[in-house]
């Protein structure tokens, strides 16, 4: 499999503290990676580094060359004083011919709002606006930052379940920084368990028996996604070749945050 997009050994150190230590992390076709852990861990700021927004304080990032990459972020906040509509705004500084923009209109469920304006939008619709906009430049890998944090149970489940639409249906790789555990299990084919470096990664039934996520996340969430993931995995018998990869010979000292959720 072709590499897109790859960290290798990336540090950032900021204000005397280590955010990232050592992090290598590589992203290769029709990949579907979500990255988790606890608030503080680094996951926003390895994502910037991998983006190009920041760079790191040792390490590299490489990518494919002329890799198109579609970004979601946590979310926008549309000022009313500036009224936009949704179709204007799919269409700043991308040059989309109208076929795209139904198609990918189609896609996400945004036919009815392409000419409400933005600032009237509900969380779940904005956050498929600004999916659909990600999508018009038919990127090989869709990169999302905690896209479901401001949208409430049902509007995250129908957020994840389209997500995992697009992937079925498109030729595109996913990497995402995630807290919703318990729905991002279900579809994602890797997990990366992040606190500052990387904890654990493997497929998700695996990731929740190790050491380290359960230091992290605590005995109780371990057994409630061991529990999901093995009724999951034996419903759509998927068979992924992903090696778990840390070794458990040394100690952390992680904090217990008691809960999956994380910033």
């Amino acid at each position: 499999m072709t590499s897109l997009l790859s960290a290798s050994h990336v540090s950032v150190f900021r204000d005397g503290k280590t955010i990232l230590s050592d992090v290598s992390l590589d992203v290769k076709e029709r990949d579907f990676i979500t990255i988790i852990g606890p608030n503080g861990a680094g996951k926003s700021m390895l994502l910037k580094c991998m983006m190009g927004f920041y760079a790191p304080s040792e390490g590299t990032v490489a990518r494919k060359a002329g890799l198109k990459i579609g970004y979601v972020p946590q979310r926008l906040v549309a000022d009313h004083t500036i009224p936009i509509l949704t179709r204007r705004f799919l269409t700043l500084r991308k040059k989309a011919d109208k076929a795209a923009l139904a198609q990918v209109a189609g896609e996400t469920a945004i036919e009815n709002i392409l000419d409400q304006p933005l600032h009237v939008l509900s969380g779940g619709e904005l956050q498929r606006v600004l999916l659909a906009r990600a999508l018009l430049d038919n990127p090989e890998l869709l990169v999302l930052d905690e896209p479901a944090q401001n949208l409430d149970v049902t509007g995250q489940l129908a957020f994840y379940k389209l997500l995992d639409r697009i992937y079925a249906e498109r030729a595109v790789s996913i990497l995402m920084v995630s807290h919703d555990l318990h729905l991002v299990m279900s579809s994602t084919k890797q997990v990366v368990c992040l606190y500052r470096h990387v904890c654990c990664s493997g497929e998700p039934h695996m990731v929740t028996r190790d050491p380290e996520f359960i230091s992290l996340f605590g005995d109780d969430m371990a057994r409630l996604m061991a529990v999901y993931n093995h009724d999951h995995h034996h419903a759509h018998d998927h068979e992924h070749d992903l090696p778990h990869s840390h070794d458990h010979d040394h100690a952390h000292d992680h904090p217990h945050p008691g809960g999956p959720h994380a910033g």
